[in-house]
């Protein structure tokens, strides 16, 4: 079974079957003793311990123990992980459709994904900070965390406390999910023949996105300058981020991902079409942007095809694979790291941008994306306006360009 390859930062692998585990130390790697040892915790575990403990959960343990162990990005994936893990590769999820959040410290409701979504038809809106899910407070919880109490089942109920504004009193919702399908990519016109396009995540529908996405925006006209933001995007599959990369470059290498075993180590190139045709690309990232957006914009930068502003992005330079086993189990396991063009490593270092423009603690979010934006729209006039053979003009946003 081939493993599936992915960049997500929070996926995971596993061993399958309860005794079926102990086959992993008969093949020769651990000695008699190890083997004894660990069998021997395992047997005294489930004969001493205080309580009953099921076999498979000691099992499973056993193997989040050993993944544990080896760095931040290998574990085992359960039941719920996997469903997780399948709802972010689809784009699509049981939830409510909101996107969230961490704003001052507060899970809030940064947008809507649409109109028709349980939030949006109760009344929720951006902004709304969620204080509870089920009369259970989030406060101390992680986004990540907030995220899945959210997620479930489509048709299954849930009861969620907001905050809103200045209001001295707090929104109760009952609501009931509902199978949300997300774009990964939106866009919109920043000015006259300049597009805007947010990469949300990496998976199995993002260039198909990304291609509708220009193709509205070339309804208000001609491209001259595209920005690709990337930001805050941690990463999917790795496929998708060389197609996308690929629908920029008409040539040469993507990536390549180099490993222990025998048949890991490969090599992406980029095909001749396409899609802008050499339309000035900026390359927007932050630390929030890991995995296959580097892998994205460390393409495009060493090729010379895009501008990269911003800050600093994450440094997750290392490949999973993910192999599924028998009774919804699989783990993801660090088997590669990856290269760029250049035969840069991005692990720890990750890419540095071409102009480093970093927030200030005086500005607000809002303000700091219009200062982001007008500068990458500034470095597409320049591109474009050389590329034609005329005279730099300055390109003007409005002031109250929205957060993003």
């Amino acid at each position: 079974m081939r493993p599936i390859i992915l960049f997500a930062t929070v996926l995971c692998m596993g061993l399958g079957a309860a005794l079926g585990m102990t086959a992993v130390f008969i093949e020769g790697y651990w000695s008699e003793p190890d083997e004894r040892l660990l069998l021997t915790v395992l047997r005294e575990v489930r004969e001493q311990y205080v309580e009953e403990v099921p076999h498979t959960q000691l099992v499973d343990n056993a193997i989040r123990g050993i993944l544990a162990g080896l760095d931040d990005h290998s574990a085992f994936l359960d039941k719920q992980a996997l469903t997780l893990m399948q709802e972010d590769t689809t784009g699509k999820f049981g939830g409510i459709g909101v996107h969230l959040g961490l704003v001052d410290g507060f899970v809030t409701v940064v947008t809507l994904l649409h109109e028709n979504t349980p939030a949006a038809r109760a009344g929720i809106v951006a902004g709304d900070r969620v204080v509870e899910v089920d009369r259970q407070s989030l406060k101390g919880r992680t986004l990540g965390e907030a995220v899945n109490r959210l997620r479930g089942e489509p048709g299954t109920d849930l009861h969620v406390r907001i905050h809103r504004g200045t209001a001295p009193d707090l929104l109760d919702f009952d609501l009931t999910r509902d199978t949300i399908a997300v774009a990964s990519v939106r866009g919109r016109t920043l000015a006259p023949g300049y597009g805007y396009v947010k990469v949300e995540r990496f998976n199995e529908t993002t260039v198909e996105d990304l291609h509708r996405a220009v193709e509205e925006l070339r309804q208000h006209g001609a491209l001259r300058g595209l920005v690709v933001d990337l930001r805050d995007n941690p990463g999917g599959l790795l496929e998708t981020a060389v197609q996308l990369a690929d629908a920029f470059l008409a040539e040469g290498l993507i990536v390549s991902i180099k490993g222990r075993a025998e048949d890991i180590d490969r090599r992406y190139d980029a095909t001749p079409e396409e899609l802008l045709a050499g339309v000035p690309l900026a390359v927007l990232l932050n630390r929030g942007a890991a995995s296959a957006s580097e892998v994205v914009a460390g393409a495009l930068q060493d090729h010379g095809r895009a501008t990269v502003i911003g800050t600093r992005s994450y440094g997750k330079g290392s490949v999973q694979s993910v192999v599924y086993f028998q009774n919804r189990r699989a783990i993801k396991l660090t088997t590669a790291h990856y290269y760029t063009p250049n035969g840069r490593s991005i692990q720890a270092a990750g890419v540095v941008p071409d102009v480093d423009i970093p927030s200030s603690e005086q500005e607000s979010r809002s303000e700091y994306n219009a200062r982001l934006l007008q500068e990458a729209v500034a470095h597409l006039e320049a591109a474009a306006t050389l590329a034609e053979g005329g005279v730099v003009a300055a390109v003007g946003l409005e002031p109250t360009t929205p957060a993003l």
